[in-house]
This record gives structure tokens, C-alpha cells and sequence, in this order.
């Protein structure tokens, strides 16, 4: 039958749509994908399955079913799939787990983790297969004239095994990292210590700031006595005036690190410092003029200052914003060497399978924080997944190269 069934366009949306609704009946019979199940050895069963699968697609590649499977109304209609499920998760609030007793039809056909729910993981495992087809048995049949094509989707296939079977090795956690302490001690979500083999001493904990901002408060509003938009004038030692709602602004003396010393401040380089700026405030209307000092405070309480403008009006200063924060650590992993190192935002150090972030601080000490947020990454098959984008890559380069040369031939 199958030999000469007109397998087509038709009958992968079929096909695509039964897979599908399947997953929406296991979905709601029995819940989320498991993940746990892709623990190592896990994932290398599953790999083994899936060669076994493509090598038998391989193997038989020149029958009708393996044609139409592997071929482009096949790939059309999971790609589609695919990228509906992707809207899904755009428009529907995606969640790392339920909470308990969680029982609405939204989640219960899994559309709260959509990758982790069962139609998803069908469509996922189905395209693995197909897209594992198409590139092995051109790589079985080799020509000069497939590098590219075998480039861009032997390199996705790779990316996307590593992305699939690789989730369940993935290990995420944050650790709080006090100055001069050595910690290796984490903590789940419910609440169990966990012992990591690596660990992070943290030797400093640095943060560079913004110039704050001055704003006017209305006593009556509550907020700042602009009624479209809160108005600021962040200060700046190349333009000392600016404009805020009636009054003309002009900051005379300026501090970054300073301490309260009686009515005034100093500079000071201390760990309490705050920023505090010396302003002059005059009505454009009524040319009254309003001379003081201005400050946040920091976590000095006794530090605040501000500017009393008139009855219902107050000169105030923000909370300046981090510029950059940065820790100085040392990392030891089991069985390795110390490495230290600086860790900042968006650049990690790499320590074997571990990749070491710096996430956070203690945001209501600023500057003071005690502590530094360590994001630790575990990751085994991120090398893999660069090695598909390398390849993808390679072959969108080719692609370009050939049709550069085309169009050099056809002049």
C-alpha cells in the first residue's frame, strides 16, 4: 500500500496535526514531560535510538515512505508546527514549574512549559529524525556540491541533539558568596543543601557608579510635579545647570564619595560614602533661589539630605545606578588548579564543564554589599551545541561563497 500511496504535501500536514493531538492526549493523561528520564545514561539511550532510527532511514532510503518523510512537504509541515508551538510560548506566560494542585486546562495541555510539554517533544524528536535522514544519506552519497547543504543541516542536527538530550544534564544554580569566605554549598528549591564540586572564594566585590539624578517631588501627588512624566536631571560635570518643571537647576559642587560632616559633606573614600551634590534651585517665575545640599543617603540613613523648594515641592537626589560590578574570586574545581579570576556581567569564566557568572548583589546595600551572586552553570554538552553553530557557520559562509560565484560566471 504504502509503495503506492501518494504520499504528499497532504499527508504531512496529517501526519504532522496526529502527532500532535497525540501529544495533547498524553499531555493531559499524564502530564509534563519527564526530563529526569534524559539524566546520562538516559540521554545516550536515547541518541542510540535515534541513530538506530536514522540508520534504518538511511538504509532504506530510496523507498516511497522514507522519501516522503524525509523529504520537503515533511519539513515544511514541522517546521510549521514548530514554529506555531513558538508562538505559544510568546503569547502564554512560560513558567520553569508549576506551582502545586495546579489544575486549568492551559496547563494542563502544556501550554505553561511548552518545551517541556508532549506534543513539543514529539515534534522535536520527529524533526531529529527526518532532519537526521536528509543529512546522513546525502553524507552517505557524497559530492563536492553538498558541503553546504550538509554544513547547515548536519550542524543543526548537531545543535539541536545537544539542545534536546543535553537539557536533563544541565545543572543552574545561584550561590551567595560572602567577602573572604569560600563557599561550595548551594541550595534547591525545596530547600535541601546540595554540595557542588567546584567551589568560589570571593576576595572583593567592586562596583562603579552613575552620577545620580535630581527630581522634584510633590508632597500633595506623592510622586515627581511633573503630571505627564517624572522628570530627572541626571548630573553632569560638563553641564552643572538644567531645567526641572518651574525651577532652573544648577548643581555648584558635586562629590561622588562623600560623608556628612555637620550640615555639609566631604569627600571621602570609605565604604559608606554616597554621592551628594551642593545645588542652587531658583524659580523662573518668581526668581526665588534655594541653596543646599542634596543626598540619597545610601545605606547611611543619617547621610539623607534635601532641598526644600516651598511648601509642597522638595528637591530630592535618586539612588545612583550601577555602571559596573565586578568580583574578584578564586574558583577551585575538584581534581583541578585554583584559577583566579575577575567575573562580570555577559563574561563568564570557564572551568572545565562549568561555566562561573557573575548575577547579582546585594541591590539594597549597593555598592556595601556584603555578598556577590555566583551563577554556576553546568553544561556537558555546550561544546556539541558550538560545534553545530560552527558548522552551520561554515555552511552559511559557503552558501554565500557559491552564489558569489555564480553571479561572477553568469557576467
Amino acid at each position: 500500500m504504502i509503495k503506492n500511496a501518494p504520499l504528499g504535501t497532504s499527508e504531512s500536514i496529517l501526519f504532522v496535526v496526529g502527532i500532535v493531538l497525540g501529544g495533547f492526549l498524553l499531555q493531559w493523561v499524564v502530564g509534563y514531560f519527564d526530563f529526569g528520564l534524559l539524566h546520562t545514561p538516559g540521554n545516550f539511550i536515547a541518541l542510540g535510538i535515534l541513530a538506530a532510527l536514522i540508520g534504518a532511514g538511511v538504509y532504506f532510503q530510496d523507498s516511497p515512505f522514507v522519501r516522503w518523510f524525509a523529504g520537503i512537504p515533511m519539513a515544511i509541515a514541522l517546521i510549521a508546527a514548530l514554529l506555531v508551538f513558538g508562538l505559544f510560548m510568546d503569547l502564554t506566560p512560560q513558567v520553569s514549574r508549576l506551582a502545586p494542585n495546579t489544575n486549568d486546562a492551559v496547563s494542563r495541555l502544556g501550554f505553561r512549559m511548552v518545551t517541556s510539554s508532549w506534543p513539543f517533544v514529539l515534534l522535536y524528536g520527529t524533526t531529529l529524525i527526518a532532519l537526521g535522514i536528509t543529512s546522513f544519506k546525502r553524507l552517505v552519497r557524497f559530492s563536492r556540491r553538498d558541503i553546504a547543504f550538509l554544513c547547515n543541516h548536519l550542524g543543526l542536527w548537531v545543535l539541536m541533539v545537544s539542545a534536546g538530550l543535553g537539557a536533563a544534564d544541565m545543572f543552574r544554580v545561584v550561590m551567595n558568596v560572602e567577602r573572604g569566605q569560600t563557599e561550595r554549598t548551594v541550595y534547591s528549591a525545596d530547600g535541601k543543601s546540595l554540595q557542588l564540586p567546584i567551589s568560589v572564594t570571593l576576595k572583593d566585590f567592586v562596583m562603579e557608579e552613575y552620577p545620580p539624578s535630581l527630581t522634584i517631588l510633590d508632597h500633595q501627588r506623592g510622586v515627581s510635579q511633573s503630571k505627564e512624566a517624572a522628570e530627572y536631571f541626571q548630573i553632569d560635570t560638563q553641564r552643572t545647570a538644567g531645567r526641572l518643571g518651574d525651577w532652573l537647576i544648577t548643581v555648584e559642587e558635586y562629590v561622588h564619595d562623600a560623608v556628612r560632616i555637620g550640615d555639609s559633606y566631604r569627600a571621602y573614600p570609605m565604604p559608606v560614602a554616597t554621592p551628594a551634590a551642593k545645588v542652587a534651585a531658583r524659580h523662573l517665575r518668581t526668581h526665588e533661589t534655594r541653596t543646599g545640599w542634596v543626598c540619597s543617603g545610601g545605606s547611611m540613613p543619617d547621610f539623607i539630605s534635601v532641598l526644600v523648594l516651598d511648601e509642597r515641592h522638595t528637591l530630592v537626589m535618586t539612588v545612583p545606578e550601577p555602571k559596573r560590578y565586578a568580583s574578584s574570586v578564586t574558583i577551585l574545581a575538584e581534581g583541578g588548579e585554583p584559577i583566579d579570576a575577575i567575573l562580570e556581567v555577559n563574561q563568564p569564566v570557564k572551568v572545565g564543564d562549568w561555566r562561573v557568572y557573575q548575577y547579582g548583589y546585594d541591590t539594597a546595600a549597593g555598592k556595601q554589599s556584603r555578598y556577590s551572586a555566583i551563577e554556576l552553570v553546568f553544561d556537558p554538552w555546550l561544546l556539541p551545541a558550538q560545534i553545530g553553530m560552527g558548522i552551520m557557520a561554515a555552511g552559511a559562509i559557503l552558501l554565500v561563497w557559491n552564489g558569489a560565484g555564480k553571479r561572477r560566471e553568469s557576467k
